[in-house]
């Protein structure tokens, strides 16, 4: 996941649009977290029903109006909006806590191209090893809601550090009854995903804790 973004600017969909310019802070936000990257526009008629069922899954996971502990998922737009102004637009229909990319940014085409992105809208869950999990959730999104996430997590194979009481732990206790039934639908594969030239950052060791849960438990 860090590879992916460790070279460009994170900015958050917050009022002072803060940004994640660093190593370090992209490594605490997106570091051992399922990434949703949402390719949209504002003059998507189907973008925009959307927006408000993904802001209202994306809530339910992450506020903690509806959650004792963040989920560790995180929400990065890419615009495919035709003018500065339309992307802006769009953002406010999305949470505060979900990231963009600057609309001059280049690498939002890249991304698009790299996932093979050929309708909008669609969301591309990634693993955190940036490996693809699901190509286009958006209807996964729409008919099963927030229960969803309770596979992608178990498939994604993300670490919840609160549970880990020992080193020995088994990567089996760590798993439901159900897990092989979820790695046979999302295709888990021990191979990472072979990064393209040009897009992707060299990963540097770096290790920190999450940003805004605090490393915490799903709430699952």
């Amino acid at each position: 996941m860090v590879d992916l973004f460790v070279d460009h600017v994170l900015v958050k969909n917050n009022r002072d649009q803060d940004e994640l310019d660093t190593e370090l802070e992209i490594v605490n936000r997106l570091q051992n977290r399922i990434l949703l990257l949402f390719f949209g526009s504002a003059a998507c008629d189907r973008c925009q029903e959307f927006a408000p069922a993904l802001c209202d899954f994306y809530k339910r996971l992450t506020n903690e109006f509806y959650v004792d502990r963040s989920a560790q998922l995180v929400l990065l737009y890419i615009s495919m909006s035709q003018s500065e102004e339309d992307q802006t637009s769009f953002l406010q229909e999305l949470p505060k806590k979900c990231l963009f990319l600057a609309y001059e940014d280049p690498y939002r085409r890249e991304l698009e191209a790299m996932f093979n992105v050929d309708e909008m809208p669609t969301v591309v869950v990634l693993r955190p090893d940036s490996s693809v999990l699901i190509p286009n959730a958006v209807e996964e999104i729409l008919h099963s809601g927030p229960d969803c996430y309770k596979n992608w997590h178990e498939a994604a194979e993300i670490i919840d550090r609160n549970f880990m009481i020992s080193d020995d732990i088994s990567e089996k206790s760590m798993r439901s009854l159900t897990d092989p039934v979820r790695r046979l639908k999302y295709k888990v594969e021990n191979k990472k995903k072979k990064k393209p030239h040009g897009g992707w950052g060299k990963r540097k060791d770096t290790a920190a804790n999450g940003e805004g849960d605090g490393g915490a438990e799903s709430p699952w």
